[in-house]
């Protein structure tokens, strides 16, 4: 490209944003976008970094379900998840169900860049750690931990007490359903650096009342996020999923996506991401999940791809898309610094519940480069 420019893009959850909590979470989205650009002048500036960057604010705050005010588990505690890939290089890094940790990400990194040092005895390093595990490593790393109780927002304790109470002790033998709110699961962003690089990051706390040990698809290897570049570094994708961990888990979504779109631009035909979009989330997500018997499978993709413009020249493209009700989603550049956020809405023409006989997929493509 001729002028360099670094783009983020965040995301704060596929599911449904209720209009209460509309402006703190735009808000929270921008200041992602913001940070992540700003940086300090000893910083790194690579995607891997910007995206921890954008993912650390989101964690902070406690209207996004990821480091404090993440969701309680059944017995009242965070327990989170995260994972960040690299793009150049192919590298991970995960951690899963662990407590007491105020930004989950940075360990996610942390851990990454540990397994590209060599091991004096020829050990595998690990890509993923877990639990008590997960945290004893970031306190060898330095990376700050909490006591477990200051991981729990007002918020999260009132809506445990809540669902709770009606799982121990039912009306008439019925609990209901946990709210659609509930459901909100997983922050993430993807980045594009002043060298072409790409990188993707997902952090999370995870379901409502999720079984303690649980982890999600923030944690999982091609499942909560993705990034990949070509040999040539001319083409690429960084994508953050968002929504139900076992439902994307089981379908491997954030790596069957980087595949779909790579096989199609290896083979030298237009990209048609929005075909690609629409068909792995009909055909490989939805499908399969309602043949077991899910009525709303739920998804949320943040997708950054590298695409080839006039004059042979690297652009990127932002797309949104999504099954749940709502998602949120914030973008900025170098060049345009200043950030747009929007809470994407399925429009009522498509109806305001999935239907088990139509396509339930709102797909859209943002502006980021313009």
């Amino acid at each position: 490209m001729e002028e360099r420019c670094v783009y983020v893009a965040v995301h704060g959850g596929a599911g449904y944003h209720g209009v209460v909590s509309e402006q703190s979470i735009k808000s929270a989205l921008k200041r992602a976008c913001a940070r992540a650009l700003r940086g300090s002048p000893l910083d790194d500036s690579s995607a891997l970094s910007v995206v921890e960057r954008a993912i650390v604010v989101l964690e902070d705050d406690e209207y996004l379900n990821a480091g404090y005010g993440s969701n309680l588990t059944i017995d009242g505690t965070v327990e989170c998840d995260a994972a960040v890939m690299d793009g150049l290089s192919g590298d991970f890094g995960s951690v899963g169900a662990v407590p007491g940790l105020k930004n989950p990400i940075k360990l996610a990194s942390a851990l990454l860049r540990h397994s590209r040092e060599p091991d004096s005895l020829g050990r595998i390093r690990p890509m993923t750690l877990v639990a008590s595990g997960a945290y004893s490593f970031a306190s060898s790393q330095g990376i700050q931990t909490v006591a477990p109780d200051e991981m729990i927002s007002p918020r999260a304790t009132q809506e445990w007490q809540k669902w709770k109470s009606r799982l121990d002790d039912p009306v008439d033998g019925d609990p209901g359903s946990l709210p659609q709110d509930a459901m909100q699961d997983t922050v993430g962003a993807v980045a594009w650096d002043n060298e072409g690089n790409l990188a993707a990051g997902v952090s999370s706390g995870g379901l409502l009342l999720k079984y303690s040990g649980r982890i999600g698809e923030a944690a999982t290897f091609g499942a909560g996020c993705w990034a990949q570049q070509s040999c040539s570094e001319r083409s690429g994708m960084a994508c953050s999923i968002s929504g139900a961990g076992e439902h994307i888990m089981r379908g491997g979504l954030a790596r069957v996506l980087g595949e779909a779109l790579q096989s199609q631009q290896s083979n030298d035909s237009e990209l048609d991401t929005h075909h690609i979009l629409l068909r792995i989330l009909n055909q490989q997500f939805t499908e399969p999940l309602r043949q077991r018997g899910e009525r709303m499978p739920n998804a949320g993709i943040l997708l950054l791809t590298k695409e080839q413009g006039e004059d042979d020249e690297a652009v990127p493209r932002l797309w949104c898309a999504f099954t749940t009700e709502s998602m949120a989603v914030a973008y900025a550049s170098t060049t345009k610094p200043s950030p747009k956020a929007f809470i994407l809405r399925r429009p009522a023409s498509t109806g305001s519940a999935i239907d088990v006989d139509k396509s339930s997929v709102f797909i859209t493509a943002l502006p980021i480069h313009r």
